[in-house]
């Protein structure tokens, strides 16, 4: 694995995933920083393979987007940001990303972005799930609360229920058994 990498958290690159037109993406000048590269040469590279980035993979932000998300960015200096418009990958478009550039450390760096994408997603899912158990639980708790002695059992279900979700999740979040094809050794 390259050093570069083993110094890249995972907190890190969530830093440098934005929500833009509703969907995850990164910038280009991020993942050029992350990859080792010029910003430049990323969009080069792009450039000479753009039949591979459909509009699901990137796009160019407006100058509007781009406004708003260097308001959002603080740490931008004066004159540090570039006279174009920058590109946002989405999760898709940086995998490509790694075909294009063809270096092993692109590889293991788009792995260790797609990694955290997907960690992403199934935190939204997990939040998801239970944003839907607990509506279930209040709309329960509102059909059934009659009287102060029945109130107060549904509260004892509603923790009953909370403490089950929570078994739930502890459970889950074991580490699954590994995946994939393992190459033996020669």
């Amino acid at each position: 694995m390259n050093e570069n990498l083993l110094h890249v958290s995972d907190k890190i690159i969530e830093n440098k995933i934005f929500t833009i037109r509703g969907v995850k993406v990164m910038l280009d000048k991020d993942l050029a920083a992350l990859f080792n590269v010029e910003t430049k040469r990323l969009k080069e590279q792009v450039k000479r393979n753009i039949e591979r980035f459909p509009e699901h993979f990137m796009f160019e932000l407006t100058a509007s987007e781009n406004e708003s998300l260097r308001s959002q960015i603080a740490t931008l200096k004066r004159g540090q940001h570039s006279k174009y418009l920058p590109i946002a990958f989405t999760e898709h478009g940086v995998l490509m990303l790694s075909n294009v550039l063809k270096s092993e450390s692109a590889v293991e760096v788009s792995i260790k972005i797609i990694e955290v994408f997907v960690k992403l997603r199934e935190v939204v899912i997990a939040n998801h799930e239970l944003l839907i158990k607990l509506q279930k639980i209040e709309k329960h708790v509102i059909s059934h609360s009659h009287g102060l002695k029945q109130h107060d059992d549904e509260i004892k279900i509603i923790f009953e229920l909370i403490d089950e979700l929570r078994k739930d999740k502890q459970q889950k979040s074991t580490k699954p058994k590994p995946i994939g094809f393992k190459i033996g050794k020669k």
